[in-house]
């Protein structure tokens, strides 16, 4: 049998009792205990005052306590909703694409997939853009395909959607401001003497947006390039389908 000196036993007693007190101790969470349906509206709540972080705080601890169920679902899709409104578009996008691997067939499903475009079309609206506003076209176009192709994917995979009039807007939208890229893009090649740079651009803006307004700005950019290049027949050709087009573009007097 081992023997304990009164110092070490006195340790322990202490041990045990601090221990004790810890356990006894009431929690700084004011959501514990919490059922489902309480974390939910709280949130919700939280949601409807604009108190994004808050809501933010009390679907996470719903997904974690209760993963399952109508409240857990619905949570996770809001969760996604809030962070968009907090301006958080990475945790939003993530959780749009976790609730979308998680629940492919739910029947909210194509609000993520709409939610995700939502955010892609305006994660650039930041404060500086918003008090120096600039034509959205110049800037990176990286969201802006990105935007594209999720409300794209609405459209092919749930063209019953409510979301899809609304998506179909925002893709004419996005694919203007594209094809006005790639024209400030082959403007820039003018200006610098690379001709066939520029008229390949603007053939871009032709062919794959041919029903945008910058369409007839590439066709005069190319008859102007072609022209400069020697190639007469091509430039001809250009000039041709712009007059016929848009017979009253300024481009068939060379200013594009």
């Amino acid at each position: 049998m081992p023997t304990y000196r009164p110092l070490t036993i006195c340790f322990l007693l202490l041990t045990l009792l601090l221990t004790g007190c810890a356990s006894d101790r009431p929690s700084d969470d004011r959501t514990e205990g919490w059922s489902a349906e309480k974390l939910y509206s709280e949130a919700r709540r939280a949601m409807d005052k604009k108190g994004y972080n808050q809501a933010i705080e009390y679907y996470e601890k719903l997904e974690a306590r209760f993963p399952y169920g109508k409240y857990a679902l619905q949570g996770q899709l809001d969760l996604a909703y809030a962070y968009y409104k907090n301006n958080d578009p990475e945790a939003g996008i993530e959780a749009a694409d976790r609730f979308i691997t998680l629940h492919p067939v739910h029947p909210s499903v194509d609000y993520a997939y709409y939610l995700k475009g939502l955010i892609y079309f305006t994660i650039d609206s930041s404060l500086i853009d918003r008090l120096a506003p600039q034509d959205s076209s110049r800037r990176d176009m990286r969201h802006v395909k990105q935007s594209f192709d999720a409300f794209g994917l609405l459209l092919r995979r749930f063209p019953e959607s409510q979301y899809v009039a609304d998506s179909q807007q925002r893709m004419i939208y996005l694919r203007n401001q594209m094809a006005k890229q790639e024209i400030h893009i082959a403007r820039f090649y003018m200006k610098r003497g690379a001709y066939l740079a520029a008229a390949n651009r603007a053939r871009t803006v032709v062919e794959a947006y041919p029903m945008t307004p910058s369409s007839a700005d590439g066709l005069a950019i190319m008859s102007e390039a072609y022209r400069l290049l020697g190639m007469h027949e091509l430039a001809t050709d250009s000039a041709r389908v712009l007059s016929l087009n848009f017979p009253n573009h300024p481009g068939s007097g060379g200013k594009f």
